[in-house]
């Protein structure tokens, strides 16, 4: 009689789901680090948007860090949530586990080859040096520019006898092309104008070493590229790809803060310039 009393008690169908009820909390706990770390991501990213748009620094790029902390707030709340993590298919869950695996690796990898130039020095006697441009604002060069100009303006102070391209046309919210305003600023800084070669058609990177190499012999010259830091290893692959056979990266400093935009910038025009064919 006791024993039939403790069967109508504890039901077959009841003790099966306390067990999966245990099962799942178990599971709820091993997500949680995940939702943890996703969270903190989150927050910083929106913390550095929101960072950057009060210094005023570079262009509307920074709102990427806003998207990217939401995307991080929402994958969190998902590994947070016991019910959308079950409703998720297994192999659907592993196709994202492996799309994530290999897209962390892309980037390690491509990170890592933009800051094996980021202390990037030329060796002295260049017959020319191309400075990159930039945006050049009413005021004058941005921080960007200015210091690639200063580089520059050093590197041809001790190298007398090395000529200098500067190469930038004017955007739409310039007052000028960069190249003029290169010319002007290095100029200033004691550089004759005589060593100082125009090409202010160029409007990114790919057509800056392009225009600039109609104004040199690519093959046979001894070519100097200054940059900031987070942008040599891009230039130096798209000048050799353009025949540049000594070419040399000299790499500026960059904002002190603007590092993580600056290289998550870098990255997509790594993977952008090898997809089309210029790296």
């Amino acid at each position: 009689m006791r024993r039939g009393k403790f069967q109508q008690l504890i039901p077959r169908e009841r003790s099966r789901r306390i067990i999966r009820l245990e099962k799942r909390g178990r599971g709820q706990r091993k997500r949680f680090p995940g939702a943890v770390v996703f969270c903190v991501l989150g927050i910083s990213c929106l913390a550095y948007c929101a960072g950057i748009a009060i210094m005023g620094f570079g262009t509307w790029f920074f709102l990427i860090w806003g998207c990217l902390g939401l995307m991080c707030l929402a994958l969190a709340a998902i590994l947070r949530s016991e019910r959308l993590m079950e409703a998720i298919p297994g192999w659907i869950k592993g196709i994202c586990c492996g799309i994530f695996l290999v897209g962390l690796l892309l980037f390690c990898t491509v990170e890592g080859m933009i800051l094996s130039q980021y202390n990037a020095q030329a060796k002295p006697g260049a017959d020319y040096c191309i400075v990159l441009g930039a945006q050049w604002k009413t005021t004058g060069p941005s921080e960007v520019l200015r210091r690639r100009l200063d580089k520059a303006a050093a590197y041809l102070t001790e190298n007398p006898d090395t000529k200098v391209i500067v190469s930038g046309g004017q955007g739409s919210n310039e007052i000028m092309s960069e190249a003029a305003g290169m010319r002007d600023y290095l100029v200033e800084a004691g550089i004759a104008q005589d060593r100082i070669l125009l090409e202010d058609k160029s409007s990114n990177t790919y057509e800056n070493l392009v225009f600039s190499g109609a104004l040199l012999d690519p093959e046979n010259a001894e070519v100097v590229i200054v940059t900031n830091n987070f942008h040599v290893f891009r230039a130096l692959g798209i000048a050799r790809k353009q025949g540049y056979a000594n070419v040399e990266g000299l790499a500026a400093s960059s904002v002190l803060g603007m590092g993580p935009n600056n290289l998550l910038r870098e990255f997509l025009g790594v993977v952008k310039d090898f997809l089309v064919g210029n790296l």
